[in-house]
């Protein structure tokens, strides 16, 4: 048995003098152990004294406070990832599965994975399914973590030693996003809930490939009943809640072990029924439990106020290129692009128990109106303030969603005639703030929605 007593003392003496060399401290322990004993306690208890493993095989200290951030968006799925598992496809079928019988398998595996998704069907994974879904999402899953993550880290709330909890992991696409995202200098303990063996299997082989200072460990088990030893730092469920009997009870048993400062977030693939799914479960887990906000990006403006409108909210990011496994799997069942998931678009929220939110405004009563109150201003221009809740979803004019969060229905700015002075409709990013002076409100029967018109009379300002 190793003395770990004696092989702490001596990290926390050299810490600060100079990198922890396991070859070099296993002579200052009892015993001798052998050095690749020593590196294994201290990666056991790496967060504990604060460091993290070099490529090198040495341990230094990781600096005190946030991440930063040098996120300039993902325009293509990574080589090393690529080349990890177009070597996992070749052991198993061969160098020419994607023209074979092992690609008209796989093919018709995502067609199906495609179907049981629009008929919200239960998908369960043997190990071609697994595949299927690793060559389908992985891209696309790597992109979108890396967008939300971007926001914590600019917004200074993401630390730099980092504990995540990742429930309903998959076959890592959100793992592989949140490894590449993080400076080297971070220390990540990345633990991954999925009950799949086959899943697990792959999240498991392309991890392999990871840093030693992002250090994975990967629970085999349902998420309604694993047990979390926290506290973690962030809470990951990525395209997982749509999937679950009861989201909200499972999201409840997590809570107990999120840092008070911590971030839960949930994504959803930008469909209809998965987000608007999301925003239900995000209404009733925030019913339950008033300890909890909205950061971003549904943020409720108006104190007391809480949405009950249909909630179809999204964003969209620029599409990636095709990886190579795809285009090959594309090319083999006849080249017509339905093999290529190249769309980054999905819909999010991110929750605290500390009160931050991304959006830091309360509108005043007396000059602006309410989303709430709009049946009484249909026909007439008034003032108010809205969150800008997705892409441009017009053909005519542009249309996008917004909301105050005080809405019982749904509402869009629809911009009839663009200046100077409203362009701020068209430029401003997902989940700005912004003001409107001099909107016309307007019933559209048709949606069952109302419809803010920015014409050349209307001002747009963007307050964030």
């Amino acid at each position: 048995m190793i003395d770990t007593t004696a092989v702490l003392d001596t990290a926390r003496y050299l810490r600060n003098v100079r990198p922890i060399d396991p070859e070099e401290i296993y002579e200052y322990v009892p015993g001798d152990p052998h050095p690749a004993v020593v590196r294994e306690t201290l990666r056991s208890h790496v967060f504990e004294l604060g460091l993290r493993e070099r490529e090198d095989g040495t341990f230094v200290p990781v600096e005190d406070g946030p991440m930063e951030s040098t996120f300039d968006g993902v325009e293509r799925f990574p080589e090393r990832w690529t080349r990890a598992l177009e070597d996992l496809l070749v052991e198993r079928y061969g160098p020419g599965w994607p023209d074979d019988e092992a690609g008209d398998r796989i093919r018709e595996r995502i067609d199906r994975l495609k179907e049981e998704y629009f008929a919200d069907e239960s998908v369960s994974y043997d190990e071609e399914t697994a595949v299927a879904y690793a060559i389908y999402h992985l891209p696309d899953y790597y992109a979108a973590i890396q967008y939300v993550l971007d926001e914590l880290a600019r917004a200074e709330l993401l630390p730099r030693r980092c504990r995540v909890l990742d429930v309903g992991a998959g076959v890592g696409g959100p793992a592989l996003g949140f490894h590449d995202f993080a400076p080297e200098a971070a220390l990540v303990g990345y633990d991954a809930v999925e009950p799949s063996d086959h899943a697990a299997d792959l999240f498991e082989r392309l991890l392999e490939e990871s840093r030693p200072s992002f250090d994975t460990t990967v629970y085999r088990e349902r998420a309604e009943t694993f047990d979390p030893e926290g506290p973690y730092d962030l809470l990951v469920f990525a395209n997982v809640l749509s999937e679950l009997d009861a989201p909200v009870a499972v999201l409840e048993r997590y809570l107990d072990v999120l840092e008070p400062d911590g971030t839960v977030i949930a994504l959803e693939p930008a469909e209809e029924r998965t987000a608007t799914g999301l925003r239900r479960v995000e209404r009733e887990l925030l019913d339950g439990h008033p300890e909890l906000n909205v950061y971003a990006p549904t943020v409720r403006l108006w104190s007391g106020e809480s949405p009950t409108d249909r909630g179809w909210t999204f964003t969209r990011k620029p599409d990636i290129e095709p990886p190579s496994f795809q285009t090959r799997l594309d090319r083999g069942g006849g080249g017509d692009g339905r093999y290529l998931n190249t769309d980054v678009q999905y819909a999010y929220v991110l929750l605290r128990t500390d009160g931050r939110r991304a959006i830091d405004y309360e509108p005043d009563p007396s000059r602006v109106g309410k989303f709430a109150d709009s049946e009484r201003h249909v026909t007439e221009r008034i003032d108010c303030v809205a969150v800008k809740l997705s892409p441009d979803l017009g053909e005519a004019n542009p249309l996008f969603k917004i909301s105050d969060g005080s809405e019982a229905v749904d509402h869009y700015a629809v911009l009839t005639r663009e200046s100077a002075l409203n362009e701020s409709l068209l430029r401003a990013p997902y989940g700005s703030l912004l003001s409107f002076e001099n909107v016309l409100v307007l019933w559209n029967d048709d949606e069952g929605a109302y419809n803010l018109v920015v014409d050349g009379e209307t001002v747009v300002d963007r307050l964030t």
